[in-house]
Formats: C-alpha cells, structure tokens, sequence
C-alpha cells in the first residue's frame, strides 16, 4: 500500500472519529444535495446518492441533515446551486495534486487555494499537467476481522474486484471505477461496513518525498482539505511510515 493510500486511510479514519463537527457535515451535505440534483431524491434508484448517504450515516449525520440536503437537490426546498471542478497543483517536493471542489463560487475558490499553495512553497498547474499521472480506481476498505478473507475475496472478485489485498491490519479491495458499485453492493450483501468506500484517483507512479519534506506536504495538504469548498485531494507522494505515524499520531 502507497504512502498516499496510506495517507487517505488515515485521513478518512480521523474524519470518522471528527465527523460530529460542522464542518465534516457541511461537506457530505453537499455532496448529497448534488448527488439528488443529478440523479434524483431516491436512493434505491439512485446509485450514487445511496453511498453518499450510507456515508453520512456511517458518520453519524442526523437524518434530518440528510433529508434536507436531497431536498435542496431535488429543488423542494431552495438552496445554493454547487459545481464539480478539478484543480490540478504541485506542492513541496515536487509532489503532484489534484484538488476536487464543490463550489458555489469558483473565483473565490481558486483564490483560496493559490493562497494556500503559495504559503507552503506550490502553485497552481495548468489544465492537464497533472491528470495524466492518475488513473480513477474505486477503493473499499475495512478491518480484516470483519471478514474472512477467502470469502470476501471470492464474493468482491466476482463482483469484478480487480484485488483484494491485506496489510497493517486493514483490507483493501480495488476495482475498476465502472465495477464500483456492483462490488460495494455485493459486499454490503454480506453485512460488510467499510471505513473508506469511494471511487478515487490513483497515482501511477509516485514522487518519493524525504522526511525532511515530508511534514510540508503533509501540513499542505491537511490545510487544503481544510478549505470549506475542497471535498478531495489526490497527491502523488510516498513518504516513509514514521512521517505518516506523526499525522496519525
């Protein structure tokens, strides 16, 4: 497992243990608003919309914050119109970034997070200078005493997992971003709660970054995910375990 998936495991544990704070639910909140504008208010019939909202339950987020999200999606109640965007950026070390946003406001957005580059040392990059060292991959993750491991192999692979694999404690299983949804459902079918379900960017190749380098980027990237309209990071770096034990720690 990358330092960076590493590093992703670790940030969307500790948004589990946070998640009771504003913030956290502010940022699933509109996720769920534009999951329902785009594909409809019923989570039976729509895919998408269904794992953001196990998401938010799984973070404990009251239902009625959920039910008032899908309803600003689905224009019963009115809100404040967001839009996807994807930003791409080089940090301390060379270390490549892609910056996913939901925005109500792209200028301000876009100021933000120049700010923020150019305090730790980055910038902004140009459309395409960074997407074509990533590849979108669906991710699931969850303790391997949760489950037997032939089993969840056989069930996720049939399903279209490209590979289930353990380590540190922890399973992870990999697929194509297309076959991501029929094996989250397949393995919900087995009672299976995950940590961490999604469909991300994966980085091709990594940009080793020393341990001197290594608390800039991981500070970066903590005030990056920070910004109120920033819902992902993607990030090509591979840092050492003991840099990544003090982020945990």
């Amino acid at each position: 497992m990358a330092g960076h998936s590493k590093w992703a495991n670790i940030v969307h544990r500790k948004t589990r243990q946070d998640a009771k704070k504003s913030k956290v639910f502010a940022k699933m909140s509109r996720l769920i608003t534009l999951a329902a504008r785009d594909g409809g208010g019923n989570v039976d019939m729509n895919p998408r919309l269904r794992l953001i909202v196990d998401k938010a339950r799984a973070a404990e987020m009251p239902a009625d914050n959920i039910n008032h999200a899908i309803k600003r999606g689905t224009g019963e109640i009115e809100g404040v119109n967001y839009e996807n965007a994807i930003y791409e950026a080089y940090g301390p070390a060379g270390v490549a970034m892609m910056i996913e946003v939901l925005t109500d406001n792209k200028t301000r957005t876009v100021a933000d997070l120049r700010s923020i580059l150019r305090k730790a040392g980055g910038s902004m990059a140009e459309a395409g200078a960074v997407t074509w060292m990533f590849e979108q991959k669906g991710i699931l993750t969850l303790p391997s005493d949760k489950a037997d491991y032939d089993e969840l192999f056989m069930t996720a692979v049939d399903a279209g997992a490209e590979d289930v694999t353990e380590e540190d404690g922890m399973y992870e299983i990999r697929t194509e971003a297309r076959a991501f949804q029929q094996v989250y459902d397949a393995l919900r079918e087995m009672g299976l709660e995950f940590e961490r379900a999604e469909v991300t960017q994966l980085p091709t190749a990594t940009k080793e970054v020393s341990d001197e380098d290594a608390p800039k980027v991981l500070k970066l990237l903590e005030d990056i995910q920070d910004n109120d309209d920033v819902q992902e990071v993607y990030a090509n770096f591979d840092i050492s375990d003991a840099a990544l034990a003090s982020l945990e720690a």
